[in-house]
């Protein structure tokens, strides 16, 4: 039974995607028509549209390039009933960045923060950044948590994307120098993260993206962002609830 997409829906459906490091992409394959699925490392644009940074010559390559509707699988299995854990299905059109456009660097720089192992051979000719436009996405939270969703509940609009876009590394690489004792504490406190060694590798309107090593949490803002200037505050803010929990840098 679908339930009604509801917040508490549309919050999991973001965690999954935000959170994702790789997914399951299935394309249509040329000549065939025959559906083909391929995992590949997964980041998101600061609107919360997917990214994915693909080989020319791969088969999934070819086949998005040939026919874009395709879908992307995000959500990982923990112990137990692979199947008993949340998962989300994209439907997506797939679009390639041109090299060389602001939209392809935007992407570029998020996917690396991301995935920096992905440096070796992000800039080799024969790569490419695909945004995956969704259009819907099929939800399932767990036994009997079943959702549809439509693109207005996965994506970010308005001026607020661009104006952070613009400011957003130099945020990352402030943060990421001088404060990761407020950094731990977004971790350990709102995302109820364990270990150390968290750092920031993206800001959006509605939080942000935190790694260590393999690990990564996704923590949201009290609020969504209505302008750049709102950033600073709202970080101290969260480092000062965290700290008055009792939760600090480990």
């Amino acid at each position: 039974m679908i339930r009604e997409t509801d917040a508490e829906a549309v919050r999991l459906a973001r965690t999954l995607i935000r959170s994702a490091r790789f997914g399951a992409l299935a394309a249509i394959e040329p000549g065939t028509g025959s559906p083909l699925a391929s995992r590949v490392g997964v980041a998101t644009d600061i609107d919360g549209v997917p990214l994915i940074l693909v080989s020319m010559l791969s088969a999934h390559t070819g086949a998005i390039l040939a026919d874009p509707r395709c879908s992307l699988l995000v959500g990982e299995p923990g112990r137990g009933d692979p199947l008993a854990h949340p998962r989300i299905t994209l439907v997506c059109r797939a679009l390639r960045l041109e090299h060389g456009s602001s939209e392809h660097a935007r992407a570029e720089r998020r996917y690396l923060n991301r995935n920096p192992k992905a440096r070796l051979y992000a800039g080799l000719g024969d790569f490419s950044i695909f945004r995956l436009e969704p259009e819907r996405a099929s939800l399932n939270g767990g036994f009997g948590k079943a959702y549809l969703l439509d693109r207005a509940d996965l994506v970010i609009g308005g001026p607020i994307v661009e104006e952070l876009a613009a400011s957003e590394q130099s945020a990352l690489d402030h943060m990421n120098a001088d404060h990761l004792d407020a950094i731990a504490v977004y971790a350990h406190h709102f995302a109820k993260a364990e270990g150390d060694g968290w750092i920031v590798t993206g800001f959006d309107a509605e939080g942000m993206d935190l790694a260590s090593g393999d690990a990564i949490c996704r923590v949201f803002f009290p609020e969504r962002l209505k302008a750049v200037r709102e950033l600073r505050p709202v970080l101290v803010e969260m480092a000062r609830t965290g700290r008055a929990a009792g939760y600090a840098r480990r």
